[in-house]
């Protein structure tokens, strides 16, 4: 395993947080159990703010900054990303500033904060230590990665540490998918990382420290407490599946998500306003014949039904509509991206009158540049899209190399 956390302007290196190495006989422990059990001595001497939302649990559903503040150990504050730090808010929504009635710990709203406005949060709250625990699920455009390192950004501007309590990657450690182009950077993809980045947060924050940001007003001092038990295979953890927002209700939506979130860049629905979003794609005018063409394909791991249903919010609310809905049979040899763009090239062609981008461009954004809507415009078939980014992923999996600390 090797670990490369770096020094504020210097190469030297910083010990991880002690672990005990993994045994065959002990369940999985992420690093806020690990931390937890500890009594939160990693937290002593230091004033913390944690970034956070209900993911950030213990195997008994214990949320971190509860048991934080049960241990005699209460946080500053907390910094709520998207959808809010007890998660009320819906897609592209947060919850605003206020006092958490539980805890009595001041909660800012940090989702589309700059690096500039979350630092003047770290300095008003007095934080000297950021402490993230948010459960990823695995997708370059999912927003909870930005937020971290905007707020790594914000640490290294204040001088706060910042220490990441990590989490097995839902969707397994093998990265999938294009790399963002810079030029198509947003709030959903801010830095060249892969569509299916195949990492853990502290993975990424590792990388994000000796990569990004020396770019970007500079290194911070990072610490991690690394989950044990995990293996980079490992898709059914055995913990606890907290919804990590409104529309990814459960570990079959994460799966499917890294790939059919590409729908959101098409005039199809995604499913949201169904009870399975990600996991159901259609729209008025389509019928029986895709879903058949899709399983014609035998695409390994996956099956689709011929689905039908009425969302109750988002494109089409209250609108009948016909599609297909996923079902991963194998997920080792499931590949939600090819499986996304082969909906996209099957649909198009099958249903030409009712296939068609959103006007905003959002599929260049999700997929970080215009090729894969060029090609597929162009009539491409899906094994000649997904051979278009073969050699930037190779590329993107030997910068990771070195911060991978799990086998």
């Amino acid at each position: 395993m090797k670990r490369r956390h770096l020094l504020v302007g210097t190469a030297l290196a910083v010990p991880a947080f002690a672990v005990t190495p993994a045994r065959a006989d002990r369940r999985l422990a992420t690093g806020a159990e690990i931390a937890a059990a500890d009594g939160w001595r990693v937290l002593d001497g230091r004033k913390v703010g944690v970034v956070t939302n209900p993911t950030g649990v213990l195997r008994d559903h214990t949320h971190v900054v509860d048991s934080m503040v049960a241990a005699g150990r209460a946080p500053r504050a907390a910094f709520g990303p998207e959808h809010g730090f007890r998660g009320t808010a819906q897609a592209g929504g947060s919850e605003g500033d206020y006092l958490d009635p539980r805890t009595g710990v001041p909660v800012y709203d940090a989702y589309g904060a700059n690096a500039a406005k979350l630092a003047g949060m770290f300095t008003k709250a007095g934080v000297d230590t950021v402490v993230f625990d948010i459960a990823d699920v695995g997708a370059r455009f999912y927003t909870y990665i930005w937020t971290m390192y905007t707020a790594m950004q914000a640490a290294a501007a204040t001088g706060a540490e910042f220490l990441v309590l990590d989490r097995p990657n839902p969707v397994g450690g093998s990265a999938k998918g294009p790399q963002l182009d810079p030029a198509h950077a947003t709030g959903v993809g801010r830095k060249p990382i892969v569509q299916q980045h195949g990492l853990t947060v502290g993975e990424l924050a590792a990388l994000f420290n000796g990569e990004f940001l020396p770019q970007d007003g500079g290194r911070v001092v990072l610490r991690t407490v690394w989950a044990n038990g995990w293996r980079r295979g490992d898709l059914d953890t055995g913990l606890p599946w907290v919804p990590p927002s409104p529309n990814m209700p459960t570990r079959d939506t994460a799966l499917v998500y890294p790939g059919t979130c590409l729908f959101e860049g098409t005039v199809l629905s995604e499913g949201r306003g169904t009870t399975r979003p990600f996991e159901t794609v259609g729209a008025p005018g389509i019928d029986w014949r895709w879903a058949e063409d899709l399983n014609a394909l035998r695409l390994p791991g996956v099956r689709f039904r011929e689905a039908h249903f009425t969302p109750t919010f988002g494109k089409f609310a209250g609108q009948a509509c016909g599609g297909v809905a996923l079902y991963v049979t194998r997920p080792g040899e499931f590949d939600a991206i090819r499986a996304a763009v082969a909906m996209i090239v099957t649909v198009r062609a099958r249903y030409p009158r009712v296939f068609g981008w959103r006007p905003d461009s959002w599929i260049d954004k999700l997929t970080g540049s215009d090729r894969l809507r060029r090609m597929v415009d162009a009539g491409a078939r899906t094994d000649e899209v997904v051979a278009a980014w073969s050699r930037e992923l190779s590329d993107f999996d030997r910068l990771r190399r070195p911060y991978l600390h799990y086998r």
